[in-house]
């Protein structure tokens, strides 16, 4: 069956609206749902691993022969046919500047059983250009991952009515597009965006442990300080950055999707917000996230430096 979200655009109904549609003579069909009880981390994603989720790392590329990382199921590029033309290629599973390993990696922890691909816009140096970080994430976008880790950004504001629109076509086709906020008290996008989840830092060490921020514009706190990462040539090395805290969110996007198939971006948001550590319904306490962190990890993230 075909994801409704993905079904075509509906053509426009004489003597309706546009976007509108005739109920009363086309009834619409009945959807696949998952309803939300009282929502706590066991609900969420206790007992899964991620398995049939497909997560897109937007970064500088990923090395596919690490093992915290691999297997890279899918590789590409943005290349430039022209000065000005991006395109896209199929690319080795590599990374020399090591960042999207790294934030790979984190997602691989949190939730061993996905589909892991690699889409690079970054350059050797972790630099990039505007055009690079617009064709790598439509081509992300329209290859409908379900999680699309972005642990970078752009200042410079003409590419922000493009990157409004692509994060919007993210959130209406249910591919959960997880962003990192600048390291620095600047203004770059896309993080600042409604439609996305957006990612800053808290210093604690468990990988499940994350807040709820009601003071705009970052929406969640994840772990970013001392992360045990992957490191080129197969080690792990200590990073410190909200790059970082980014695949931690995914890698929960990860798990509870792959445990509740059905919930809407919305949904999915909702169910980050009331397993967060400082939000507690009245007269409950949630479990401490570290538990679940032991029984889900083979590893605990934090074992190795």
């Amino acid at each position: 069956m075909t994801a409704p979200w993905l079904s075509p655009q509906r053509e426009q109904f004489p003597g309706v609206p546009a976007w509108g549609v005739p109920t009363s003579q086309q009834p619409l069909p009945s959807l696949p749902s998952t309803r939300l009880p009282d929502v706590t981390a066991e609900w969420a994603w206790g007992g899964s691993d991620g398995s049939g989720i497909r997560v897109c790392v937007v970064d500088s590329g990923v090395d596919g022969s690490h093992p915290l990382v691999a297997p890279v199921d899918e590789a590409m590029t943005v290349v430039f046919e022209r000065s000005d033309h991006p395109g896209i290629a199929p690319a080795e599973a590599i990374d020399p500047a090591g960042h999207g390993t790294a934030c790979a990696g984190i997602v691989r922890s949190m939730a061993p059983g996905v589909s892991l691909s690699s889409m690079r816009v970054l350059t050797d140096a972790v630099a990039g250009t505007g055009r690079a970080l617009l064709a790598g994430l439509r081509w992300a976008i329209d290859s409908d991952f379900d999680v699309i880790n972005l642990s970078l950004s752009t200042t410079k504001p003409e590419f922000l009515p493009a990157l409004h629109e692509l994060a919007d076509r993210a959130y209406f086709r249910r591919s959960i597009l997880v962003v990192s906020a600048h390291n620095m008290p600047v203004r770059s996008f896309p993080w600042g965006f409604a439609s996305v989840i957006s990612v800053a830092s808290h210093d604690q060490p468990d990988p499940f442990l994350h807040y709820y921020n009601p003071s705009p514009p970052v929406e969640f706190y994840a772990r970013g300080l001392g992360v045990p990462v992957a490191s080129p040539g197969g080690g792990r090395t200590r990073n410190s950055g909200n790059s970082f805290a980014a695949p931690h969110i995914a890698g929960l996007c990860a798990l509870i999707l792959g445990k509740h198939r059905w919930l809407t971006p919305f949904q999915l948001r909702s169910v980050l917000y009331q397993t967060a550590r400082n939000v507690t319904p009245k007269g409950a306490r949630h479990a401490p996230a570290g538990l679940l962190a032991a029984e889900l990890t083979a590893e605990p993230a934090d074992a190795a430096d």
